[in-house]
């Protein structure tokens, strides 16, 4: 349960929220000095919002929610879906679909593209492409089922200001004449699902928000489950980036780390809970590493295991490359890729038709 859906005030959530205590079970495992220390509110009233929260577990229990719960009363756990066997979760991921990058060589060393059920962190330098590449998926995840998509929507979350609208145009028309053109390959009569399609609609299917504060970043992630809950449909939410915010004004660095692992986690519920991709763009820094300083993605070693996808975007020469760093299910190598005014696309192929599956 979130601390949104408590009874206390305004001002205390948002404190809460602000200081990382974004769930119920947070507050289990934090004393009232403690949290009256975080929030910068006097003991007797962190107190009272300890009791609040205590007083809606309880409720909890007495609806008949299974839980778990040691000797801190630090944790507990909803068993109501039950357990689930490998075969299973096997077939369910044989049966899930994926969002084309629009470049098939990168398809290729993705497994077919962009998962749905899991998280997927893009990073790399200025101007290599991670803002276009998250505007191509926000299009793309809206192809139909008939040409191999998944006929979604998309949420885009803007901590920079770098989504243009007028280059998402672009790409949706671009994308709506990569279909014309994998119709007359194909040769099926699929003419009515084109001339249904225009540019327009694509970007009628793509939800933004604007944040500029690390506490409306939290703010968004926390009200996505009521919001898809709401627009079944969506399939992909795409943050841009998840470190803008992250790296200013932040002393504590022990909170940061708190804040932006009740984040992942919520991103990570989100994509098993809707059955969606989420995808994080992510910026660079240097690292010391053996003597010297070398560019590493930002937000530390610990922030890496909050995906289950990496892809480092690079330079090599004047040519762009994508490098799987990371993944469970794929092994790690690069492909090339371009960024073109109709969007992504391939960098070796001649052929002007774009694989769209």
């Amino acid at each position: 349960m979130e601390v949104s859906s408590l009874p206390i005030s305004a001002s205390q959530r948002a404190k809460l929220i602000s200081a990382g205590y974004s769930s119920l079970s947070s507050l289990f495992s934090v004393s009232y000095s403690d949290l009256a220390r975080d929030l910068k509110i006097s003991e007797n009233e962190a107190i009272g919002i300890l009791r609040v929260a205590s007083q809606r577990r309880g409720s909890e229990r007495s609806n008949g929610t299974s839980s778990i719960v040691n000797e801190e009363g630090s944790y507990s756990w909803n068993f109501s879906l039950g357990a689930q066997t490998a075969w299973d979760m096997l077939n369910e991921e044989k049966s899930l679909g994926r969002i084309t990058t629009s470049c098939s060589e990168l398809d290729d060393v993705l497994g077919g593209g962009i998962s749905c059920k899991e998280v997927t962190e893009i990073g790399g330098v200025p101007g290599i492409g991670k803002t276009q590449l998250g505007i191509q998926l926000a299009v793309n995840v809206q192809i139909p089922m008939d040409y191999g998509g998944l006929q979604g929507k998309a949420i885009y979350i803007d901590t920079e200001g770098s989504f243009m609208v007028e280059r998402a145009l672009q790409i949706a028309e671009a994308c709506l004449e990569d279909m014309q053109e994998y119709h007359g390959f194909l040769k099926k009569d699929l003419q009515a699902c084109q001339l249904n399609m225009k540019p327009t609609d694509f970007l009628e299917n793509i939800f933004y928000f604007r944040v500029c504060s690390y506490t409306e970043q939290i703010a968004v992630v926390n009200y996505l489950d009521k919001f898809i809950s709401e627009h079944k449909d969506v399939k992909v939410v795409i943050i841009d980036s998840i470190t803008f915010h992250f790296r200013q004004d932040f002393d504590d660095m022990a909170l940061r780390t708190r804040l932006l692992g009740g984040m992942a986690l919520k991103l990570m519920k989100l994509t098993k809970k809707f059955t969606l991709a989420v995808v994080l763009l992510n910026q660079v820094t240097t690292k010391y590493i053996e003597g010297s300083y070398q560019l590493t993605l930002a937000l530390g070693d610990s922030w890496s295991h909050a995906c289950t996808n990496r892809v480092i975007l690079y330079w090599n020469g004047n040519e762009r490359y994508a490098y799987i760093d990371k993944s469970p299910s794929v092994r790690s190598a690069s492909a090339q890729y371009s960024v073109t005014g109709r969007g992504i696309r391939s960098s070796v192929s001649n052929c002007k038709r774009v694989k769209m599956m």
